[in-house]
């Protein structure tokens, strides 16, 4: 017999968690419960117009055969709701649909009381209709929270008292009794009192570790005046120190609160509480402080406040795609800096050049854990006589992006590697020849060069190089062809299921994020922009543009976009975390399927069922 699940129970999840408590009860009270045996029948595309929406309140049920089959199969777990399409549609499913489990349940909703429910509760409704894209805002509310109480700020440290919010200071004079001053404390809600004279020149403090040890352990008379027991003398700050000086001074003495004083007189009050609100990165500080370094060990330091400053970002709830659009923002001003930097020292002269991002950096994607992908073109009549130089300066700029934390790439795609430091026609010269032979390592060059950006320097010669590669690919039918099978060579880690599933590394049971994951939609993007003649390079970009072009529909490319920007979060979620969670070490974007909460399970789950069918696409638009 199935026992209906209670309202507390369904509100774990989504959507029940955002609707109205007497929502969820009339969903409860509509339902029909109904118990299926392993390998029995649910649903199948010859029951007609599907009749019911169901909840899975125990076990698992898969979809397969028909379209299913060629997705690779459904997999539904417990507080999934399925055949959404289906119901939506008011149409027939096209899979059938078994339970894997013995005693699996589910509670079975008519659709007339499906449509009732999404007509009174927008919640509701807006799950039906836009599922990925309501449980992709739920994962990052919670990995909001989750980052929330680390976000500790580190901002304006050098920014002086005086130019901070004034706090009027509750004050009393020396010979004030003590009954008013703690009067005043109770009724302004503060941890002591600050003792001036006629003139406002402070004279001591009174605290509320004061009064214990002071006035109630002694017994003294609550008519003693303040003088006689406050603390001094007390420490104090200008309006010219900074916020440096007062968190330091608090934690040299152990202090909550530091008076502020302009010209002798006291004029507010900084608590150890104000500091915290105040330990802020913000991206202007950041940004100043990468334009004002003068020397590569400074650029040093500062980049780690990028990596803070991404922290900061995601306790703030910032998406996928501002976040990595502003990590890839610092890291190009850094490099620029960098740049103009080493070019004085090398006496190079930037406007006969211009320095690229490939991959990610080119994209205006790159997450925490990044290695260098770069290159470097330059005008010269006589490239071998020119060339030494431009090496001999990138070779010094990839050694000082190591040192930053921007590890050498692995397969020397750089400036400093003569493949990559190269004049205009050299780079046609190279593209050209990718595009014509396309050998196995020509498509994994492509892949990498192809999302090149101009970084500092003289633009227009990248752009040249842009407009090449738009123009002349799309004209290569053969080249298309490699790339999509390039782009369908890792698949998705799904099991003829449809369960996530997992390969084992030092004995946990994890995916890929990048190369199962996000990889797959920068290659399909790439490629269907290549073949457009879209000249954008950033994924998000690319599939916006091209998705009216292939007569996707918006839901399908909303879809996409938020898969892949889900995916882009958990990589930066697991670069940030580093090793805490005690995955394997070398591979920044491994994530254990098993240890996600049950929202990411479902989201990771339905990210990889979206790249699978955009593969689907790929393989039918090049495959036939």
């Amino acid at each position: 017999m199935v026992q209906l699940p209670s309202r507390h129970q369904l509100m774990r999840g989504a959507p029940f968690a955002q609707m109205a408590p007497a929502l969820v009860d009339h969903f409860i009270a509509a339902a029909e419960p109904a118990a299926y045996k392993a390998g029995q029948r649910v649903l199948s595309p010859a029951d007609g117009p599907v009749q019911h929406l169901y909840c899975i309140v125990r076990g698992s049920i898969t979809g397969q055969h028909g379209m299913a089959e060629a997705a690779g199969g459904f997999h539904y777990e417990v507080g999934d709701l399925f055949p959404v399409g289906a119901v939506m549609g008011r149409r027939p499913v096209t899979a059938t649909y078994t339970a894997i489990e013995n005693d699996t349940q589910c509670l079975r909703v008519p659709v007339a009381e499906v449509q009732q429910l999404a007509a009174q509760s927008p919640p509701f409704a807006d799950f039906l209709n836009r599922r990925i894209t309501q449980f992709l805002q739920l994962s990052r509310r919670a990995l909001q929270v989750a980052y929330a109480s680390q976000t500790l700020a580190e901002s304006s440290l050098e920014a002086p008292l005086g130019a901070l919010p004034r706090k009027e200071p509750a004050t009393v004079a020396p010979g004030t009794p003590l009954r008013e001053a703690l009067a005043l404390m109770h009724g302004r809600h503060v941890g002591s009192v600050l003792v001036v004279d006629a003139a406002g020149a402070l004279q001591g403090i009174l605290t509320r570790h004061d009064v214990l040890g002071r006035v109630a352990l002694p017994e003294l008379p609550i008519g003693t005046p303040v003088e006689a027991v406050m603390t001094t003398p007390a420490y104090s700050l200008t309006v010219a120190d900074s916020v440096q000086d007062a968190a330091l001074l608090m934690s040299r003495h152990g202090l909550r609160h530091v008076p502020v004083t302009e010209r002798g007189r006291v004029v507010s009050v900084v608590s150890e509480r104000d500091l915290f609100a105040l330990q802020r990165l913000s991206l202007k500080q950041v940004g100043t402080a990468i334009r004002e370094a003068r020397n590569v060990d400074t650029l040093r330091l500062v980049a780690d406040d990028i990596r803070r400053f991404a922290r900061n970002l995601v306790g703030q709830g910032v998406a996928a795609r501002q976040l990595t659009e502003l990590v890839s923002h610092l890291n190009d001003v850094l490099t620029q800096q960098l740049l103009k930097l080493l070019a004085a020292e090398h006496g190079m002269d930037l406007g006969r050049a211009c320095w690229l991002a490939f991959g990610s950096e080119g994209r205006s994607e790159q997450t925490i854990a990044t290695d260098q992908d770069n290159g470097l073109v330059f005008d010269s009549s006589d490239p071998q006589r020119d060339r030494p130089a431009w090496l001999a300066f990138a070779r010094h700029v990839n050694e000082a992006l190591d040192a930053c934390g921007y590890p050498l790439c692995k397969g020397n795609v750089m400036a400093s590697n003569p493949e990559c430091c190269l004049t205009p026609a050299e780079w046609h010269e190279r593209f050209h020849e990718w595009m014509e032979h396309g050998a196995p390592e020509d498509l994994l060059k492509a892949s990498i060069y192809f999302d090149l950006r101009p970084l500092a320097g003289r633009s227009t010669l990248a752009e040249g190089m842009r407009e090449f590669i738009t123009t002349q690919a799309a004209r290569l039918p053969r080249f298309m062809k490699q790339m999509a099978d390039n782009a369908l060579r890792n698949r998705p880690p799904l099991n003829w299921l449809g369960a996530v599933e997992t390969g084992r590394v030092d004995g946990r049971e994890v995916v890929d994020l990048k190369m199962h994951g996000t990889a797959i939609f920068v290659d399909a993007a790439r490629l269907y922009a290549l073949a457009h003649g879209v000249a954008a390079t950033n994924t998000r970009e690319r599939l916006e543009a091209v998705a009216h072009l292939m007569h996707a529909g918006a839901q399908e490319a909303e879809a996409w976009i938020g898969a892949f920007e889900f995916l882009q979060l958990m990589r930066l979620r697991v670069q940030m975390e580093g090793r805490r969670d005690g995955l394997p070490a070398g591979n920044p974007n491994l994530i254990e399927p098993a240890a996600l909460n049950d929202i990411d399970r479902r989201v990771l789950k339905e990210a990889f069922r979206i790249a699978r069918r955009l593969q689907q696409r790929i393989a039918l638009d090049y495959h036939g």
